[in-house]
């Protein structure tokens, strides 16, 4: 065709081909101008009534003006097929520049802006387009989207064409009312909008099956994995958007497209106004000559954030997540919107010596402005005074009140000798490490600074925490550990008696004692005295959600979490758990996925995405996952429990028992959130009284998951009929039904 004659088109070169035609950039001779020429293929256009109605169709969409949509300048015929000649657009499609990965926030937002204003001329003008699709979205090198092809979805549908490949692609992004076959209206390029800015915005389509049945079910009967499990820094109002966009029932979707651009337009996502008054303290960085400082400069980080979380009428991001802001190269705007929050701090520690430097400023992140700055110099001995000033600066700078309690929390100085305040600080970086030797040097520099102090509230919380992790870890997990950890809490509590971080740690000792309705009451009241721990959430949400069964009870505190914790991984965790136990399979699944890639290298996490594959019979990928922790941690607890999982699946009982040691028994019989899991394997080995064993020792140790154990866990199939089963799930469901908080 290059080089040939079309009408009065010359064939410059061919620019693209699909099944809905082959595209060529063409010269128009008698206007002198450059033009893309799409030609249709003879299925197209074969059936008559259906060509007659396109080229209708297709004259309508030609009298559409409008800068977002591409124009149509001809509709032709020439040797026996049909032609569309457009403008040429320079640039590239929407479905190539998702390829290259997940668009950010504010370039997802144009362009569904910008195809949102292009569908509203269209459907003022009574025309539907009923095939949104990155495929059909054009981007030209300014960043213009034009939509492309209307018209053409009605000629394709007509034409029958569900089993080729483009078509394939246009199922995914198909209305459930176009799926059922049934008459459609403007709301259906509403969903198909919707779907798109999901992918732009994740990356993945929402709706996806192998085959045209498959892809049909997903968009009829699922629902779309939450967007922020595969990219937290998605603002809440924008999923909200997607959310409405993509509701089954057309009623219930945005009713107009005027709406969806509304929504697109407020400024609430991206301006952060909010919440108003919310802040993240990002690690100061060490300035000091040998760069070895860094113990210091993060823990005047964690002091402010401390010191800033005191202020009731400021929402500040705890330190675990702004953590991993740590050596970013992310700009001030993104770190912002990654954890949704107006203003950031930043700053840098200058030590050299018994000399400090310290220099701190706010920024407001909707305009990137700098609202206040500050320098402090001074000696080690003054590092208290100067970090109260950057706290009550930042208070006086965002117009904040304090209350009376609050003032003396924001002066309080619980370590105010230096040397013992050292020894703290190099202590909380070798806890944070989470090594046996690490955990040895913390406990060292902890004995330190109760040498010099004598007694103090913080060092007995870190004494209390290294025994708490010596014992998590599997280092010395005992019962001498865990009654250590208790007699240093109860030392913080003799010295605060209204200490949240001792409920806390009490709520700790007592879930790993396997007293779960005691850990709870603990955690409830360390969130009465401070309803922004962090921990406290995270471990009552999982205990309400995981081991109670009370999903309900959980997603309360996984939002409060969401806001000042977004980022950590065990966050995302005990959501995706709560997830799975509550039968949200394929959501569960999403934020697995969503954690391996944040943790690679976790077989804790693989092992129990293991069995929630397992628990989909997606046994190929179960093997392939185990095969992989085999080859990262042979001798792992987690991977030989997952190596006994992929041979009782694969029905050879013997190497199934072989492979559990002693150790690794051990390790998940004390473990809080997975004896269950060994019940389910001896389970589905029909190795009943071990079985029973196992899950009488989890329902001990307060797991209480009725809907769980009764209904919801495929591998106690085997226990079903059995008496003594029967009568476990009695006690559980009463245990169940009259929990109360």
């Amino acid at each position: 065709m290059i080089g040939k004659f079309v009408a009065h088109y010359k064939i410059l070169e061919k620019l693209g081909e699909g099944g809905m035609g082959v595209v060529y950039k063409a010269e128009d001779t008698k206007l002198k101008r450059i033009v893309a020429l799409k030609f249709l293929p003879p299925e197209l256009t074969r059936d008559l009534q259906a060509k007659k109605r396109f080229l209708q169709e297709a004259q309508a969409a030609a009298a559409l003006d409008h800068p977002n949509i591409c124009a149509v300048f001809e509709i032709g015929e020439a040797e026996n097929t049909t032609y569309i000649a457009m403008p040429y657009v320079k640039g590239q499609s929407l479905k190539e520049k998702i390829a290259a990965g997940p668009l950010s926030v504010e370039e997802a937002l144009d362009i569904a802006g910008q195809v949102g204003e292009g569908l509203k001329e269209a459907h003022e003008k009574g025309i539907i387009h009923r095939d949104i699709k990155p495929a059909n979205i054009m981007l030209t090198e300014k960043g213009q989207a034009k939509i492309m092809d209307f018209g053409l979805a009605k000629l394709a549908w007509a034409a029958d064409l569900t089993k080729t490949a483009t078509t394939m692609g246009t199922l995914a992004y198909m209305s459930p009312e176009q799926a059922r076959g049934d008459i459609v209206d403007h709301r259906t390029d509403i969903w198909s909008l919707g779907v798109v800015l999901y992918e732009m915005l994740a990356g993945q389509l929402p709706f996806e099956g192998d085959e045209t049945p498959g892809i049909v079910y997903s968009i009829l009967n699922k629902e779309p994995a939450p967007l922020t499990s595969i990219r937290p820094d998605i603002p809440r109002l924008i999923v909200q958007v997607v959310t409405k966009a993509l509701e089954k029932d057309p009623s219930r979707r945005y009713q107009n497209i005027k709406e969806l651009i509304q929504d697109l337009k407020t400024p609430s996502p991206l301006s952060f106004p909010k919440p108003e008054k919310s802040i993240i303290v990002l690690p100061f960085e060490d300035l000091s000559p040998g760069k070895d400082n860094e113990y210091f400069s993060d823990g005047l980080t964690e002091e402010i954030i401390a010191d800033l979380s005191q202020v009731h009428d400021l929402l500040v991001i705890s330190r675990s997540s702004a953590m991993t802001f740590k050596g970013t190269k992310k700009t001030i705007p993104e770190i912002a919107r990654a954890v949704n929050v107006r203003y950031v701090l930043e700053g840098s520690v200058r030590k050299a010596g018994n000399n400090l430097r310290i220099t701190a400023q706010l920024i407001d992140a909707t305009n990137d402005a700098h609202i206040w700055a500050q320098k402090f110099s001074g000696t080690l001995d003054d590092v208290f005074d100067i970090q109260e000033k950057v706290s009550r600066s930042i208070v006086d700078v965002l117009k904040i009140k304090l209350s009376s309690g609050e003032n003396i929390k924001i002066s309080e100085r619980p370590i105010d000798n230096i040397k013992a305040y050292e020894c703290y600080l190099r202590a909380k970086r070798e806890m944070f490490a989470g090594t046996a030797d690490g955990l040895k040097r913390a406990l060292r520099d902890f004995e330190a600074g109760l040498d010099i102090l004598g007694r103090n509230v913080l060092l007995y919380q870190g004494m209390a925490e290294a025994y708490l992790q010596h014992y998590e870890y599997g280092i010395k997990a005992d019962e001498e550990t865990l009654q250590s950890a208790e007699d240093f809490t109860k030392k913080v509590m003799s010295l605060k008696p209204n200490s949240a971080e001792g409920y806390y740690l009490l709520g700790r000792i007592e879930r790993f004692r396997g007293t779960v309705i005691k850990a709870i009451k603990h955690f409830e009241r360390a969130l009465a005295i401070d309803p922004n721990h962090s921990s406290a959430l995270l471990f009552l949400a999982a205990a309400y959600g995981i081991q109670a069964g009370k999903g309900s009870l959980a997603e309360p505190l996984l939002r409060r979490l969401q806001e000042i914790d977004p980022l950590t991984p065990l966050s995302l965790f005990t959501s995706g758990y709560i997830q799975w136990l509550e039968g949200k399979l394929d959501h569960a699944l999403l934020t697995f996925q969503n954690l391996i890639r944040m943790e690679p290298e976790s077989v804790m996490i693989k092992f129990f995405m293991a069995y929630l594959l397992a628990w989909q019979k997606n046994y190929d990928q179960v093997f392939s996952l185990v095969d992989q922790m085999v080859r990262q941690g042979p001798h792992e607890s987690p991977t030989l429990w997952s190596l006994s999982l992929k041979y009782a699946l694969q029905g050879e009982k013997k190497k199934a028992l072989d492979v559990l040691s002693e150790e690794a028994k051990k390790y998940v019989w004390n473990d809080p959130e997975s004896p269950w899991l060994g019940a389910s394997i001896y389970a589905l080995l029909n190795e009943k009284e071990e079985a029973f064993l196992w899950l009488e020792h989890a329902i001990d140790r307060g797991w209480i998951n009725y809907p769980l154990f009764a209904e919801r866990n495929p591998f106690f199939a085997n226990l079903h009929g059995e008496e003594r089963f029967k009568k476990l799930m009695e006690r559980v469901k009463y245990e169940w039904e009259h929990f109360e908080v």
